[in-house]
């Protein structure tokens, strides 16, 4: 791994793969230069069939790998790269039972790797204001918890990573008292996430809306640029919370 100063004007850009050349890809490769990254690879899902494109000549002077495919190609895809010993950024979804797994080949490769369900800074926040709903609404059993998420009709899983991750952090502050959750998914809807505490006499609701991708592919290269010459497995909330000396 190369050294390089986030604050430097003279550092060279550091060299990025991306996996998974779909929405979120192209988003991620469009915005790069101008974070100070250059695309060196990038590879779709036909060039990249069972994790064939990541071969040590692919990754040659790469720097940090992001990943945003679907959940049927990812693990296969984090074994490779970290063989490799390239650090990773994740985004995909659907895989988070197996976290544990993936730590284990995440140390034993001796890389690291930053993951999310959800890579928009707006959302982890949310996630905080969330724990804190959960912990407000906990003495006040009338009320009842839910959540509801909407995504475009090509996100491949259901709920969202992040519903489930929102579900996950606030479920602990109200035993008792299960949090269900709704899925919609349809037209082009970039990402809604509700969580709502109901009783008979009003809702209160917390929403966090998507505006595009950009937020995502922001948080990502941010993410990028943080795990570069680091090792270990993090999730983003960590990368947050440390910053960007962390």
């Amino acid at each position: 791994m190369h050294d390089h100063s986030a604050n430097s004007g003279t550092a060279r850009p550091l060299s990025l793969a991306v996996l998974g050349y779909g929405k979120m890809g192209k988003v991620i490769a469009q915005l790069a230069p101008q974070r100070g990254f250059e695309v060196r690879l990038s590879l779709d899902i036909d060039a990249n069939q069972n994790g064939a494109g990541i071969t040590r000549g692919n990754f040659q002077g790469i720097d940090v790998c992001v990943e945003f495919t679907e959940p049927g190609a990812v693990l296969e895809n984090i074994r490779r790269v970290a063989a490799l010993g390239c650090n990773l950024v994740v985004g995909t979804t659907g895989w988070h039972e197996r976290v544990a797994e993936v730590r284990q080949v995440i140390e034993a490769s001796g890389v690291g790797m930053v993951y999310a369900a959800n890579f928009s800074i707006g959302v982890q926040l949310f996630y905080r204001l969330a724990r804190a709903a959960g912990e407000i609404f906990a003495g006040f059993p009338m009320y009842e918890p839910y959540l509801t998420e909407a995504h475009h009709k090509f996100k491949k899983d259901a709920p969202s990573g992040t519903a489930l991750e929102i579900k996950r952090q606030v479920q602990p502050y109200l035993p008792g008292r299960e949090i269900p959750v709704a899925s919609v998914r349809a037209g082009h809807i970039p990402g809604v996430h509700e969580l709502g505490f109901d009783s008979e006499a009003d809702t209160v609701v917390l929403r966090h809306t998507a505006r595009g991708r950009q937020g995502f592919a922001e948080g990502a290269l941010y993410a990028a640029r943080w795990v570069v010459g680091k090792k270990g497995l993090f999730s983003f909330a960590e990368v947050l919370e440390k910053g960007a000396g962390g």
